[in-house]
């Protein structure tokens, strides 16, 4: 009776492990999340979204206030608050009552501190609107010129208006 008895105990406890051992594939693992460096050697950390005043194009430049929201694609980070002013120098004919500019976010890394945009970013920019228009930007600076900005889309730029410049734009972190 001994013997059965330490025989059905060893089977089980060989049942139990197993069964643990096979349910255990299953169990949810730790995950790092690593982004990998894109072809221009950073890592997209967000969209900055930025609504621009209107005004006039004085044929060599304009200046324009601009206000901007940044929201991180690495986590739940809150969204930040940016003011300040773009400036274009070169052909820039012609008005606009208002237009929106959607940046994606290049950084060397995947972190974002508050405040982190605030800096002079500086590119260039080609626009052509007649009614609703449509333009291209590239702007890199920031933090010692580690941040780049692209231009993912355009849209709700009115007026009429023809540019062809060399661009400057100052963001000041307002949270």
């Amino acid at each position: 009776m001994k013997k059965s008895l330490a025989l059905t105990l060893a089977a089980a406890s060989l049942a139990f492990a197993g069964a643990w051992a096979v349910n255990a594939a299953d169990l949810p693992t730790y995950k790092e999340t690593y982004r990998e460096p894109d072809a221009r050697n950073g890592v997209k950390i967000g969209y900055l979204d930025c609504n621009i005043a209107g005004g006039a194009g004085y044929v060599l430049g304009s200046a324009k206030e601009v206000e901007c929201v940044f929201r991180s694609t690495v986590g739940a980070e809150a969204s930040d608050h940016y003011a300040g002013a773009i400036r274009k120098l070169g052909v820039d004919v012609g008005f606009t009552t208002r237009s929106r500019l959607i940046w994606a976010v290049f950084a060397p890394t995947a972190g974002y501190h508050k405040g982190s945009l605030s800096g002079i970013y500086q590119g260039a920019t080609a626009e052509a609107t007649l009614g609703a228009g449509v333009g291209a930007n590239i702007l890199v600076g920031g933090t010692a010129g580690a941040i780049h900005l692209q231009t993912v889309s355009v849209t709700g730029q009115l007026g009429l208006n023809v540019a062809a410049t060399g661009t400057s734009m100052t963001l000041t972190s307002v949270n």
